[in-house]
């Protein structure tokens, strides 16, 4: 059974750089086929995905947050990480990992049943 968990400051202060870890049970994050990405939904707004990491280590990235956003894995630790630079407000959310094995086309928005695995969710609010 793949297991993941989020973990990361819940409170980041504007301008400031956002990281969070997920950490991966159950599956080695190199095992063929699997991808892991980031995703995350404001209040009342959808599920964002911001952005993939292929066990080859291959990575996509949304347009909008192209510049701003790094993914990567460690694969000694079986974790993969989101850093997101220049947080603003906007950027309040609880943020998920969530995997499946196989890529998912492109979209902006996901929904709950085009992964297999998720993580229960962290809280990151942007403040001062």
């Amino acid at each position: 059974q793949v297991q993941l968990q989020e973990s990361g400051p819940g409170l980041v202060t504007p301008s400031q750089t956002l990281s969070l870890m997920c950490t991966v049970t159950g599956a080695s994050i190199t095992s063929n086929w699997y991808f892991w990405t980031w995703i995350r939904q404001s209040p009342g707004k959808g599920l964002e995905r911001i952005g993939d990491i292929s066990y080859t280590g291959s990575t996509f990235y949304r347009s909008s947050f192209a510049n701003r956003i790094t993914i990567s894995m460690d694969t000694a630790k079986n974790q993969f990480s989101l850093q997101l630079k220049s947080v603003t407000p906007e950027d309040t959310a609880v943020y998920y990992c969530a995997s499946r094995r196989s890529r998912l086309r492109w979209g902006d928005y996901v929904n709950k049943d085009d992964y297999e695995y998720w993580g229960q969710g962290t809280q990151v609010t942007v403040s001062s």
